[in-house]
């Protein structure tokens, strides 16, 4: 967690939108998703975004499906996904890593082990899809206890009473989901995504992301005149699969590169 709040408070003063990648762990395999990281880290990724495979991902469209049917098709876990973060952090002691999944895995593996492996492997925040902060007090306690952040989804459709539910659950920063659909699709309305935020930003003081549907610089852009981060997923992941598995990591940072000069390129932002 304290990773992640250091992250945040240095970009704002520098006036900079955080960027935050989002790949499959164990696609294309486990040792490809440790070079992926570091590159995207290289190439100017602020945060990572960390997938757990599962094999109902309700919240993710057909890109992100098919990096978590290849991955588990591998039979990657959650195991080995805490495998990877305790090897990147071998390296890597700054670089905020979050855990992005469903409740399954972590039920499976048991609320109280899960958190005790995640802080030990170097996770710092964990945004799980299908838990609703309405019944994720517990796990979010004790996710804090562990000094892990606990991170929740935002809609379009998410009434006030909800935003303050996460308000009081959440830390780290919240992920507002920019439309109505899942990963990967289209339609971002951009004035619709700044209503929503300032919306957002009476409830909630953490920093806010904006992921769904940023597939370019313009749509990066775009969001970040408004979002403390942009969050993009299926489009790095389609760089990943676009071609053998010994280049993903090249073909996965020098596209990010392109995001992150992008974002640079903008006016500093004033420092609330």
């Amino acid at each position: 967690m304290k990773r992640i709040d250091a992250t945040f408070a240095r970009l704002r003063a520098a006036g900079r939108t955080a960027l935050i990648p989002y790949i499959m762990t164990g696609d294309p395999s486990l040792e490809a998703t440790l070079d992926v990281m570091r590159a995207l880290v290289a190439n100017g990724a602020d945060v990572i975004e960390l997938g757990v495979p599962f094999s109902d991902p309700m919240a993710d469209g057909p890109v992100i499906q098919r990096a978590s049917e290849r991955a588990l098709a591998k039979r990657t876990g959650l195991k080995d996904v805490l495998a990877v973060v305790r090897r990147f952090r071998a390296k890597d002691a700054t670089t905020p890593v979050v855990l992005m999944g469903y409740a399954n895995p972590i039920e499976a593996m048991g609320a109280a082990a899960f958190a005790d492996h995640a802080r030990d492997a170097g996770v710092d925040g964990v945004l799980v899809v299908d838990y609703p902060p309405e019944e994720a007090g517990e796990f979010a306690e004790r996710l804090g206890n562990h000094g892990l952040a606990p991170i929740f989804l935002l809609a379009p459709t998410t009434p006030e009473a909800r935003i303050d539910a996460v308000a009081a659950l959440a830390r780290g920063y919240v992920y507002y989901v920019s439309l109505k659909g899942v990963t990967g699709a289209g339609h971002l309305d951009t004035a619709e995504v700044a209503r929503k935020l300032a919306e957002i930003r009476r409830h909630v003081t953490l920093p806010v992301g904006v992921g769904f549907g940023i597939r370019d610089v313009a749509s990066a852009q775009a969001v970040a005149a408004y979002a403390d981060a942009v969050v993009i997923g299926s489009r790095v992941i389609q760089e990943i699969e676009g071609g053998p598995p010994s280049g993903a990591a090249a073909r996965a940072g020098a596209w990010i590169a392109t995001i992150r000069r992008a974002l640079d390129a903008m006016p500093a932002k004033r420092a609330a």
